[in-house]
């Protein structure tokens, strides 16, 4: 997969990239929409290890921009003011919906680790609520960079 091509100082490796986007709780993802104008957003999503899973509501202008046009960047980043404790990863590729739209409980297989994932992560290990209104996009990333500052100390 192509990514970092400068900063490879700073890169997370795998491990820690996985260990990063298992713990932060929400990411950025910029859309662009059919006059061509950008649109961020901030959602909660859960990584499983190869792709980026965002639950989103289905009425919403980032989900109508993906099914426009499914390419889309996101940013998940911390570390605030001190710039040794930057860090992130920037992702990058096609979005695409699975499972019904909204999603309301119908069984797929391809869906039981990711709403795990999510319950797990955001509801304290509870069962994953299907409410009508959000539906599921999956991130296959073609693209993944990342920067953690603090190993410019070493």
């Amino acid at each position: 997969m192509p990514g970092q091509r400068r900063g490879t100082r700073i890169a997370m490796t795998d491990e820690e990239r996985d260990t990063f986007l298992g713990t932060q709780p929400v990411c950025r993802v910029a859309t662009v929409g059919p006059d061509g104008h950008p649109h961020t957003s901030a959602l909660w999503f859960v990584w499983d290890g190869t792709a980026l899973w965002l639950n989103s509501l289905t009425k919403s202008r980032r989900w109508a921009d993906i099914c426009n046009r499914s390419a889309i960047s996101v940013i998940v980043d911390d570390g605030g003011f001190d710039f040794l404790r930057l860090r992130g990863v920037e992702l990058l590729g096609s979005a695409r919906t699975v499972g019904e739209v909204p999603r309301t409980g119908e069984p797929l297989d391809e869906l039981v680790a990711p709403e795990r994932l999510f319950a797990d992560k955001y509801a304290g290990g509870g069962a994953f609520r299907y409410d009508g209104r959000h539906g599921w996009l999956r991130l296959t990333p073609e693209t993944i960079v990342s920067w953690d500052f603090a190993k410019l100390r070493a």
